[in-house]
């Protein structure tokens, strides 16, 4: 039997590249409006829920409320990921690969319900079995409530059964999401390649820099030794 459940993907900067669309919307918005902000201030808000960002655009200027700037920088992303999902590269052959061998590809994700359907829609067909998304009511990153659910759409209770959440394999990019993905008990592995933002303060299994490499005997590998340790 496979070690290996399920593997649970955070989206922004593990599946897509989509940081620097979000600040380049924050950017010309904020220009539009008054304010002063920069890619490096981006990188500061990477994996913060979308009004949190919002707000410190406040604080930086921008003559709008983050009520207001939340929805208009949602939607330039959005239209920018219609037009084409700018995927990591490796990431689809990994994708496939899970779904061709029938383990099952979570999306776990702070963004609202509409981008996260936009993904699903352009993924290879039948990788994805559900996602968590931002609009499903349930506490943000870094709280593991997400995950959790994530781990319930492939029959796993991450409360009442640990091990068996070892077995689901959680990649993250920042310090929030790594902090979810673990304190769920998720085998967490810290994308690094696509995010130049530091998050060695954030907890995980192990690092991965890029896709190559990763196969689904190095997954199985992970949760070998995770369980091993348990």
């Amino acid at each position: 039997m496979a070690l290996l459940k399920a593997v649970l993907w955070d989206m922004d900067g593990t599946l897509i590249d989509s940081e620097p669309i979000w600040h380049q919307g924050e950017m010309e918005i904020s220009r539009e409006y008054g304010g002063d902000w920069s890619p490096e201030l981006g990188w500061q808000c990477t994996g913060k829920p979308v009004p949190v960002v919002a707000q410190r655009m406040v604080e930086h200027g921008t003559r709008l409320s983050a009520d207001e700037i939340t929805p208009m920088l949602i939607q330039y992303v959005f239209e920018a990921e219609k037009r084409q999902m700018p995927w990591v590269p490796g990431v689809l052959p990994v994708l496939s690969a899970l779904a061709d061998a029938g383990i099952p590809s979570v999306l776990v994700t702070a963004s609202p319900r509409e981008m996260a359907d936009n993904l699903l829609s352009q993924a290879p067909q039948g990788t994805f079995v559900g996602s968590v998304s931002g609009s499903d009511g349930l506490p943000k990153k870094p709280d593991p409530a997400s995950y959790v659910a994530a781990a319930r759409l492939v029959g796993v209770d991450a409360e009442s059964d640990p091990r068996a959440m070892a077995r689901c394999v959680a990649i993250e990019d920042s310090v929030p999401g790594l902090q979810s993905a673990s304190a769920s008990g998720a085998t967490t592995l810290a994308q690094t390649a696509f995010n130049p933002s530091d998050t060695s303060a954030g907890p995980r299994f192990e690092t991965v820099d890029g896709y190559d490499g990763v196969t689904i005997e190095s997954l199985e590998s992970c949760v070998e030794r995770r369980l091993g340790i348990l």
